[in-house]
């Protein structure tokens, strides 16, 4: 079972814990995550785009003019592509790009997300998220005292708002629930640092 230290708020090491190898030492499995970030990105598209092809245009019934004579070429409809106000050819119309992917990949993803990270040195576990008040300066001092110089992803063992509120207007940071991670968070900031009553959760849902 790998070992890793535990800091506080303020980069100073306040202990030690043990991780569960069943959730933070499981398999590289590098297909298995690009299908979960594929679903998840594939699941935030909302679909609602459209637009009306020449056949859905009001309008349009009558010939603009008789086919022979005029010296003008010859149309069929006023509401046809080339016509201003005209339909569109090949219209993109509303779809469903929603995929899905099994509870068991989801959570095997998730686990060797978090898993190659602890091997790679780029976890850390802090023994509470807490602020003062949520002033962004302190989430400021926090960064500066763990070199978080990166995309960083905060774990929280449970919701809070004060710490959230300090974060949110530091765009290399990203904090969400326990409950709400995810395969992508975790491959697309390049620390993750973790509570340890967030650890403590995975390791009771997840070992």
């Amino acid at each position: 079972m790998p070992n890793i230290k535990v800091y506080d708020m303020k980069g100073a090491e306040v202990g030690e814990m043990t991780l569960a190898d069943g959730v933070f030492a499981v398999e590289y499995n590098e297909a298995l995550i690009h299908q979960a970030v594929v679903t998840y990105l594939a699941n935030q598209r909302q679909g609602t785009k459209g637009t009306l092809t020449r056949s859905e245009v009001a309008g349009g019934g009558i010939k603009p003019w008789r086919q022979k004579g005029t010296g003008r070429a010859r149309q069929g409809s006023i509401r046809a592509p080339q016509w201003k106000h005209g339909g569109v050819v090949f219209a993109p119309k509303s779809r469903d790009y929603s995929k899905k992917m099994n509870v068991s990949a989801r959570r095997g993803a998730l686990l060797s997300a978090i898993s190659k990270k602890v091997a790679d040195g780029e976890m850390v576990v802090v023994d509470r998220f807490a602020v003062s008040a949520p002033k962004t300066k302190e989430m400021v001092a926090f960064q500066k005292a763990l070199n978080l110089d990166k995309k960083t992803l905060l774990v929280m063992g449970e919701r809070n708002d004060d710490v959230a509120l300090a974060a949110r207007n530091i765009g290399a940071l990203k904090t969400v629930p326990v409950e709400q991670l995810n395969t992508y968070d975790v491959v697309a900031n390049a620390v993750v640092v973790i509570e340890k009553g967030a650890v403590e959760k995975m390791q009771e849902v997840y070992a």
